[in-house]
Order: structure tokens, then sequence, then C-alpha cells
């Protein structure tokens, strides 16, 4: 418990909190904004979190719940209290961050060609060949500078052990960056006095930097690349970041009925004629892309797109094919295929996991379901999980049975005990669960931007922290440097020390 009095009987749960430590002081990270909280007069805190509200509410940030099926467009809930991340912690996850996806985009080149790591047994070629986002229309497929992946979010979480561990990657589609860039300007505002005092790592330049790495992509000769991000309207759930990427970027926002294939190249209608285009940074999925390639009925897509495409007359962010390893199946084999690439350890864990396409591991799960967090393979937005020990008999039966009926959709893992940050719940601070999404661009260079997206779980003890579940978020804050203010040393948030989470020994475990 905080011996701060502004934090009344705030109690860490026996969770690890991201603020404050065991010993009930905040953590050297946090300790200029403990402060600045502690000489907020009494009410004043809830006050500013009244005016963050407002304050989306009026810059329309929303995004679309579709789980009602009536599409219902939601301001996004968003938590006044920042999570604070050391400058010594977060060289090592960006350490880790950009040998996970140097060894993914290896590993999907890999897929559409040679097909090495499959002969090598390191990963079964079943496995692959029967992932939805395994695309074998890509095979052959060379993109722009050998770069597959070029947009990518990691999610990651920190158990009660106070490591931290990657719980999926999301290489498709990954959304959620206009909230970091939005929550930032408005914690500027709320909290003037700490940003002015404290050295925190910007994430203003992100949309520079993004189009930075979709110009790179464009093809040769090209001097003044014509870039447009590629929607699939107005009813996506994620429509108000599309909108508000091609704002920052300066450049157009298009649906597929603007653009057209004419003469192996890709041109947007324009009111002025048509307009060749260069770089598409598409936010639709592989299987609307072209309906002469793909799902025949699309009509969100081009026609004869991939054709412009293989011809190197137009660049595609991300590579269509790259959701192969959105696949949370092959998730549990990246630990091997960093080790495969790059003749690395992962630098950062995945959470153990079984695979429930091998037999063993299949019945370890059933005879366990309701201990452990089982997950579709495709599946996303806390869509297609049951967590055990939260759900009833009848549940669990249900997905059992899913499981004998189709093994290879599903992975299971254990229950994490994710770990917490002070949250405005009224007139109080409680702890609410979180994790985190950094954002990696892969251009010239891998960049990860500082911090990334905190997602937090707003309902009391819910471990879901998708907002088409109930979830919010927070600003992120990377320390500039190690040193606080006072000259003390943040520290890690984890000893190095600490042992990892691990699964139940067995005879292929691949914890």
């Amino acid at each position: 418990m905080s011996a701060d009095p502004v934090f009344g009987k705030y109690e860490s749960g026996g969770f690890f909190d991201e603020m404050i430590g065991e010993d009930g002081e905040p953590r050297a990270a946090a300790k200029l904004l403990a402060q600045e909280i502690a000489s907020l007069p009494h009410g004043e805190l809830q006050l500013r979190q009244q005016a963050a509200e407002r304050a989306l509410i009026q810059a329309g940030i929303t995004f679309n719940v579709y789980s009602d099926n009536q599409g219902v467009e939601k301001v996004l809930p968003f938590d006044l209290i920042p999570r604070i991340v050391s400058n010594g912690e977060w060289s090592r996850l960006e350490r880790g961050l950009r040998q996970r996806i140097q060894a993914l985009n290896m590993f999907i080149a890999d897929v559409y060609h040679r097909q090495k790591v499959i002969k090598d047994g390191i990963i079964p070629r079943e496995i692959i060949e029967s992932s939805k986002g395994f695309r074998p229309e890509c095979s052959g497929l060379t993109p722009p500078r050998d770069i597959w992946c070029h947009i990518v979010g990691t999610d990651l979480v920190r158990h009660r052990d106070g490591q931290v561990y990657v719980l999926e990657d999301n290489l498709r589609c990954p959304s959620g960056v206009s909230y970091v860039l939005e929550n930032r300007r408005l914690m500027k505002s709320l909290f003037p006095e700490v940003f002015s005092a404290a050295r925190i790592r910007p994430v203003s330049d992100y949309a520079i930097k993004l189009r930075d790495v979709l110009e790179y992509l464009a093809p040769d000769g090209t001097s003044s690349p014509q870039v447009v991000v590629l929607t699939p309207g107005r009813y996506n759930s994620a429509y108000f970041e599309h909108s508000f990427l091609a704002q920052q970027m300066g450049v157009e926002l298009v649906e597929g009925s603007d653009l057209v294939v004419h003469e192996d190249f890709v041109w947007m209608r324009t009111t002025k004629g048509f307009e060749r285009v260069d770089v598409i940074y598409r936010r639709l999925d592989d299987d609307f892309l072209d309906p002469k390639v793909f799902r025949p009925d699309s009509m969100l897509g081009v026609p004869g797109l991939m054709d412009v495409y293989r011809a190197g007359n137009v660049a595609l962010a991300n590579a269509p094919g790259t959701g192969v390893a959105d696949d949370k199946v092959v998730y549990a084999y990246v630990p091997r295929l960093i080790k495969y690439y790059l003749g690395e350890d992962a630098i950062i864990p995945n959470v153990p996991t079984y695979i429930c396409a091998e037999h063993n591991d299949l019945d370890y799960v059933l005879e366990h379901a309701g201990e452990l967090v089982i997950k579709a393979a495709n599946e996303s937005g806390g869509y297609g999980m049951l967590v055990g020990p939260h759900s009833a008999r009848e549940q669990i039966d249900e997905f059992k049975t899913q499981l004998r009926a189709n093994p290879r959709n599903y992975i299971a893992q254990p229950t994490l005990s994710l770990s917490r940050v002070p949250t405005v719940c009224g007139d109080r601070l409680e702890g609410r669960h979180v994790d985190l999404r950094p954002y990696i661009l892969y251009g010239r260079d891998i960049f990860v931007l500082p911090g990334g997206l905190t997602r937090v779980a707003l309902r009391k003890g819910s471990l879901v922290v998708n907002s088409s579940q109930g979830g919010g978020t927070k600003d992120t804050w990377v320390l500039a440097d190690s040193a606080n203010n006072d000259g003390s040393k943040t520290g890690r948030a984890a000893s190095s020390d600490t042992q990892p989470l691990r699964a139940v020994p067995r005879s292929n475990s691949h914890a």
C-alpha cells in the first residue's frame, strides 16, 4: 500500500505494479509523477480526467464496436495516469523487438521462397500450409527492398514475476498508433508541469518516420513518390486512425473505388484527372486487396493490383502474405525462428505456449482447460478466447469440443497475472491490468516508437484490455535517460535474476 496519502488505500493486490513498488513507495522512474499527483488540490485529478474525456469527444477520437452487430461508434476510453518505463528497461525491450522483427521478416521471405525453415524441421509444413494467413498466391514474390513487415505492433505483457513477455505479433494491419499520438498531445496539456521537468522521449515524429518508410519502398527512379492510405471505408473500426495518419503524413486517404489499374500502373482519380500511385499503405486484409487474386466478391480492393505489385510498379505496406506470421500457432515457434535465422536467444521471451495441434499438448490442454487461456489461432480483439479460471463449466466444455474438432486452430497458455497501473476510478485510484503495444517501423533501419499504446482493462478484475471488450488506453512515458531529477537511478523494473514463467514440463515443451 502506498504511503502517499493521495493514493489513499491503494493496494497492489499481489500483482506487479508499474508505478508502486513492493515497499509501497513510487518506483524511481515514477517519483516525479507521484509527487505531482500528490501536490494536486483535492478533486483536481478527477477534474482533469473529466477534461480529458471532454477533449476526446470534441476531437472525435472514436472506434467502432461490432460485437453487438450494430457497428456502434464509441469514444475510446482514456485514463489519465500514464505508464512509465525507465530508459534502461526500454533499451532492452527495443533490442528485443528489433531482433524479433528481423527474424520474422526473414521467416516470411523464406516461407514464400526456399522454405528452408520447413525442410530443416524447425516448423512443420502442415502448420504453415494450414494457416489462414498463408497465401500461396504470394509464393515467389519479392517485395521492395526485401522487406515484408513494414509496420508491426507487438503486444507485451508483464507477469507477476516481473518479466516482460511477448503475447502476440500483429503484422497485417496493426492499429492503435493514432491513440498513442493523441494521448500524448492530451497529456501534455493536462500535466504541463511534469513534461517541463521530466525528460520524456517524444512520439510526435511517428508520422514523419512512417512516411519516410513508405517513400523508401517506392519503385526505383521515383523522384517524388505518391503515397496513399487505402481504407475499407468509414464503417471500419479503425477508420479514425486511417484518416488521422493520412492527414498527419500529408497524403491522400483513398478507398478501392478511387484507384484503377491501367497499363501496369495504379492510378488515383482526382479532380484534376488521374495521378499515378507509387506506394499504398493498405489498411485492409489480403482477402480484399484484389478480387482477381484473392476473394472475387471483394468490393473494397483494386482489380489487377497484384499484377502491378508483381511487376514492381507499386509498393504495398505491409506486403501481402505477412499474415502467416500473425498466426498464434506460428507465434509459438518464434523463439526457435530467432535462433534459426539469427543464431541468438530471444531477448524477450514468449509466454509459454501449448500447441494443440501436437498430441501431448492437446491432451494436457483438454485435461487442464479450466486453468488455461485458450485462443483461436486467427482471431483478435479478445474474440475466440477462453479464460478458463473465469469461465463457466458449460463454456469450458464447449471449447473442449471445438478443440477436439479442430486442434490446429488453437493454442493455450498459462493464465497470466498482468501487471497493473493506478487508474482513476471516481475520486480515488485503483489498480487495473495493462498490456503494451509498441510499434515498429522497418525501412532503411528498424525504428521502435518509444513506449507505444498501453491498453488497460477498465473493468475491475478483468484481464481483457481490448477496446471492443471494454478496455481503454493510457499514455506511455519512456524516460530519456537513466537518471531522475533527484540524481537517483531509475533501475530496472524487474531484476535480471528473476525466474521467468514456465509451462508445466513436458517431453515436447515449447517453453
